[in-house]
């Protein structure tokens, strides 16, 4: 297929209306609203072309961890390359922010294929490539497959595309890098996403049947998960954790083992990352890191592996019960990161304009802000979440601490590090507060800090 950029050979609709995600300019069909910063919840799809802009702090979060992964060596050596699938990639919006925003020093070391089995998003996502090429040209040349035969689809200045079903196009090639982000649940794709990875590989995965993940849907989750949940403050965590555990016993059944590295529950979805590792002798040990949370009476829940009759009437799972997070990387994922690689300066944005991209004052500041969001609090609970915490709704403590309102979480957070523990605020809609001081000591600085006790 030609040049879709080039004059006369548009996709259907072309070109759209400008809009810019991060430091990489995006077409959007005429049909679709313009988006608002910083949305909320699922947006209403319009069509083939659709861009989710509530998925736009996932974006950024990928971008930075494939940056770290170059920029510090933890999957593949200095002199090595990684090999990066977007097995959906729709309208191809992240796998250009990877070529545009990733470091330009080591965009020579990214192979990245796109491939979607919507001929239409893939012709979209090829215009947009080549009307708004990275600023330095990429001169690698596309990947073969594993059966020796290189991809038949053009390669693109950077990036190769393909145009065939998510589940052969991540078993053709041994990627050391895969991103799932399916329409609804992936665990029709989880079979080939972790056969599609070398012996060494992240896969990063979205789901968005967060009615089945938190139990809203009993049935669909009993069905897809294999669990049941109960609905309540931690029904987030235990989304993210029943995701995981899904994720890390289908691996198993295949000799790999899974590690976290950031693992969350954005807004209307849930969004993990993991290092994929092929080891019999580690995958025979998931069981160590499968349980479930069980509600109790002097604390709000414990970790069981083999909880009894009794106790799974009032719990979750199986989910996974390890750390969620990868502690260094995690700790580097901070509101200057972000801006220093993904905000266009002012000479960009100038250029932009010319472009075509109408972009206020206003723009600037709130495109900012929605970056800084998607990593706030983040490096700030590295640390906690990459071992054993306690997960606390701030609105909650003050039916078990006997107060009448609950404590700024901030001055609480500063009250639980005054006596030596450690404590912070997680990334999610609600006020949830991670520390590893026991509950009673928690309970004592609600009421130190607690404005209804003064």
């Amino acid at each position: 297929m030609g040049d879709e950029g080039a004059e006369g050979n548009h996709p259907e609709g072309w070109p759209g209306q400008l809009w810019l995600e991060g430091r990489t300019l995006v077409h959007l069909l005429d049909e679709q609203t313009r988006p608002t910063h910083m949305p909320r919840g699922p947006a209403k799809r319009t069509g083939p072309g659709f861009l989710n802009p509530a998925m736009a702090p996932a974006r950024t979060r990928s971008v930075l961890l494939l940056n770290d992964a170059l920029e510090h060596n933890w999957l593949v050596r200095t002199d090595q390359s990684i090999r990066v699938l977007d097995a959906l990639c729709a309208t191809g919006v992240r796998i250009r922010r990877w070529r545009n925003e990733v470091s330009a020093p080591l965009q020579q070391r990214l192979r990245i294929t796109a491939n979607d089995l919507d001929q239409f998003a893939l012709d979209w996502a090829r215009a947009s490539h080549s009307m708004h090429p990275p600023a330095q040209s990429i001169e690698h040349e596309p990947e073969d497959d594993r059966y020796g035969s290189v991809s038949e689809q053009a390669f693109n200045n950077g990036l190769d595309f393909r145009n065939k079903d998510a589940r052969i196009a991540m078993i053709e090639s041994g990627y050391q890098w895969i991103d799932l982000d399916p329409f609804g649940s992936p665990v029709q794709f989880l079979d080939a996403a972790l056969q599609g990875l070398s012996r060494t590989g992240v896969l990063e995965i979205t789901a968005t049947d967060t009615a089945a993940l938190t139990g809203s849907s009993a049935s669909s989750q009993a069905r897809r998960y294999g669990a049941k949940g109960i609905v309540d403050v931690y029904a987030h965590d235990d989304a993210v954790r029943l995701l995981l555990a899904t994720v890390a016993t289908t691996a198993a059944r295949l000799d790999k083992s899974v590690t976290p590295l950031m693992a969350l529950f954005d807004g209307h979805h849930v969004r993990i990352s993991c290092l994929i590792k092929t080891s019999r002798e580690k995958a025979s040990g998931i069981g160590n890191m499968i349980g479930w949370r069980v509600r109790e009476g002097d604390v709000p829940y414990r970790f069981v592996q083999h909880p009894t009759p009794e106790q799974v009437e009032r719990a979750s799972g199986p989910m996974w019960v390890g750390p969620l997070w990868d502690k260094e990387i995690a700790g580097r994922m901070t509101e200057e990161k972000v801006l220093e690689m993904c905000q266009p300066s002012a000479e960009e944005l100038e250029e932009m304009k010319l472009q075509g991209l109408e972009w206020s004052e206003d723009d600037v500041e709130y495109s900012a802000r929605e970056l800084r969001r998607s990593v706030r609090y983040i490096s700030d609970a590295a640390d906690l979440m990459s071992r054993e915490h306690l997960l606390l709704n701030l609105d909650s403590l003050p039916r078990w601490a006997g107060i009448g309102g609950a404590p700024k979480i901030e001055k609480l957070i500063a009250s639980i590090l005054q006596e030596g523990f450690s404590a912070a605020r997680l990334p999610d809609l609600e006020p949830l507060l991670v520390t590893d001081a026991p509950f009673e000591t928690v309970l004592k600085h609600v009421r130190k800090t607690s404005p209804s006790t003064k």
